[in-house]
């Protein structure tokens, strides 16, 4: 069974039994949780990540941030939508990178009120059902990061070279900056409003998946609590990986540029409280 039947089987049932006045009614008892999910050719794949956020977390809405896609992505969001108000979609000019379909993003979350903001993927490689994980962390934590690589590795169909340059780059962001997360790079966190209001969005630089770095090193020397839980990662099955020469380029330079941006220094100005929430514990 490929990864879009299960999670397209897993929603059914909850889906089917609900109506769209129930929909809206749970939605207001419930606290306000908005995933955001960047797409580019992401036709076949928002149908399923949306039936699985939805399923995971019915009180929660998903905002699609599409470029303009030329796959007519924007189009099938566009008659999901339609169809369930918890499904939202901002359309976008083009092609303009990651970090600024998530700035987008953030500022939208930002005016209409929402207390959890969730960044995912749109391929399907995080799998909704970690959501209330990484949703009950935020009760412990100001950022939560699903990492592929606590307690172990949980990484499915990754050739080794891929494996390789991914913990590579962890070990890489986290000896130069002294972050200290075993899955800087991954996509897949969540925040609490208060850490997007006070970071200095519009000083954000990177906009590749370096950009995902820069927002965990911005919180942590901000002195916002950054904790991880274990996800599992897939890798996609239908469209095209982003990854490039560019972005990996991108990347090395962002790292060295937060570390001068904060004088060198591999520490938050007031170290703060790290929580462990796999394994429970809390540290200093």
């Amino acid at each position: 069974m490929s990864r879009v039947d299960f999670f397209q089987q897993a929603a059914s049932a909850e889906l089917a039994s609900r109506t769209r006045n129930g929909y809206e009614t749970r939605i207001s008892a419930m606290p306000a949780t908005l995933v955001l999910s960047p797409t580019y050719n992401e036709r076949d794949n928002v149908r399923p990540l949306a039936e699985g956020v939805l399923s995971a977390c019915p009180e929660a809405h998903i905002l699609f941030l599409d470029d303009a896609s030329p796959d007519g992505t924007g189009a099938v969001i566009d008659e999901m939508a339609a169809r369930d108000p918890r499904i939202l979609v901002l359309h976008r000019a083009g092609k303009q990178g990651l970090g600024r379909a998530y700035l987008a993003g953030f500022a939208w979350a930002l005016e209409k009120g929402y207390e959890r903001i969730v960044t995912m993927d749109a391929d399907l490689s995080h799998q909704p059902s970690a959501l209330p994980a990484l949703l009950e962390g935020l009760d412990r934590a100001d950022v939560v990061v699903g990492s592929r690589y606590i307690g172990g590795i949980r990484v499915m169909n990754w050739p080794l070279s891929r494996l390789m340059l991914s913990k590579s780059a962890a070990l890489y962001v986290r000896v130069v900056t002294g972050l200290p997360t075993s899955d800087p790079t991954g996509g897949f966190s969540a925040y609490r409003r208060e850490v997007l209001q006070s970071l200095p969005l519009d000083r954000v630089e990177a906009n590749g998946y370096s950009f995902l770095v820069e927002m965990k090193h911005s919180a942590w020397q901000a002195g916002f609590r950054i904790a991880e839980v274990p996800i599992t990662f897939m890798d996609r099955t239908n469209g095209v990986s982003k990854m490039s020469g560019a972005i990996i380029r991108e990347a090395i330079r962002v790292v060295w540029k937060l570390l001068f941006r904060n004088g060198l220094r591999r520490h938050p100005p007031a170290q703060p409280h790290a929580l462990s929430i796999a394994a429970g514990v809390r540290a200093s």
